[in-house]
């Protein structure tokens, strides 16, 4: 493989427009000041409101993306993928050292590169669904000796290539999180080189990038389209999380009056470059459980949230105390979950004191899916499939939605 020089032409251009998209971001923070050091999907979202720019919307497409963590790699999950109409299989991830050589103790490797692993790659290519490698890197010292080291990210690059070609998969996802504004061209760089080096290898390969739903985010997905990523995958989750106040994962408004929402973060992509039609809009299938102080719809949080996950709480969705509401703001399923409630093995129930529960379900995602069709998006995505584990309506809307028949 010929190494690529650090800065050619298309690279530098790429950069200038980097620049300009952060300079237009202005120096506000990528996130607000109560946000933790980290989440669960390491996706807070940024606050202020951004100046959409028009522009015409190309025909929807219905591409359905899911990310399957190594923990949801399990002896079911084979059937479950059978049952989930993909266009596209991100298997959450591996990882390089200093070296930029692949960790093979971590588990995602493992599970990757094993005999499941190679089960779900062989039957998604029978089914004709396209497979990514999902490669990660958190945390901004991380980041940065990544993305300021070249023999780093030619190492990196070339162990990438070299995975992707002896698993057979189609490409890779990059997801690169918390990342530094400042660093945003070099990140751009770095999606460049790793395209530019698999399409050497496989004329077909395809990169797509995982991006955070706030000014970061929107920086660095203009980065990466520029430097030829075939989807950019923008992570619609997390507006709400464990240690902010109560509230859907994924709103479609806001209850308490912040900016930041599925809307707000589609219009600021589109108002730095993004293309809309190579655009996934990424949805959780997860929620969080607040102890909060009543039973109704916004009541505030007593203390930090835990996930809540669909699959892991089967008897609860199947029977739960008090019907749910779909809260009409932020279009999401709210559970109140009273202190008599004692939990059983296996359900994430009240411990103590009024439980509240948001979670996304198949009648919240719907209008969050059609809102991608509004868009002329390429699609949508999730994180993660597994959540959903068991639960046919979901697989249902997904059919619906792959054959252009939300309504």
């Amino acid at each position: 493989m010929t190494r690529r020089p650090l800065l050619g032409v298309g690279v530098v251009a790429g950069i200038v427009a980097t620049i300009a998209i952060i300079a237009t971001l202005g120096s506000a923070p990528s996130s607000p000041p109560s946000e933790p050091s980290s989440s669960p999907t390491g996706n807070a979202v940024a606050t202020g409101a951004p100046t959409p720019v028009p522009t015409p919307r190309p025909t929807p497409g219905h591409e359905l993306f899911g990310f399957v963590p190594y923990w949801e790699m399990d002896d079911t999950i084979a059937r479950h993928l059978r049952l989930t109409p993909l266009t596209t299989l991100a298997l959450f991830s591996v990882a390089t050292n200093s070296a930029g050589e692949i960790k093979t103790s971590l588990p995602g490797y493992q599970r990757i590169t094993g005999t499941l692993g190679r089960q779900l790659i062989r039957e998604a290519h029978e089914r004709e669904i396209a497979v990514e490698l999902v490669y990660t890197s958190f945390g901004p010292t991380r980041n940065e000796r990544l993305l300021t080291n070249e023999k780093r990210q030619a190492a990196t690059i070339a162990s990438l290539v070299a995975l992707v070609r002896e698993l057979g998969v189609d490409g890779v996802n990059v997801d690169i999180e918390r990342l530094k504004l400042d660093a945003v061209p070099a990140y751009g760089v770095f999606v460049g080189r790793l395209r530019d080096a698999l399409r050497e290898a496989d004329p077909d390969a395809q990169v797509s990038v995982a991006t955070g739903a706030g000014r970061t985010g929107a920086a660095m997905a203009s980065s990466a389209a520029t430097a030829g990523a075939d989807r950019i995958f923008l992570m619609g989750y997390d507006y709400h999380y464990s240690s902010s106040e109560v509230g859907a994962s994924a709103p479609m408004d806001r209850r308490d009056g912040a900016n930041a929402d599925l809307v707000w973060s589609l219009d600021l992509y589109e108002s730095v470059g993004v293309p809309v039609e190579q655009t996934i809009l990424g949805l959780p299938l997860y929620g969080y459980r607040w102890r909060v102080a009543g039973p109704e719809i916004g009541a505030p949080r007593l203390g930090n949230a835990a996930d809540w996950v669909p699959a892991d709480n089967p008897k609860f969705l199947k029977n739960p105390p008090i019907p749910p509401e779909l809260d009409p703001i932020e279009v999401v399923e709210f559970y109140a979950v009273p202190p008599t409630v004692t939990p059983e093995p296996g359900d994430s129930r009240a411990t103590a004191g009024w439980q509240a529960i948001y979670v996304d379900s198949p009648r919240s995602l719907q209008p969050k899916m059609a809102l991608a069709d509004e868009r002329g998006l390429a699609g949508v995505g999730f994180w993660a499939i597994g959540y959903e584990r068991g639960l046919p309506d979901y697989a249902d809307l997904f059919g619906r939605f792959a054959e252009g028949k939300l309504e």
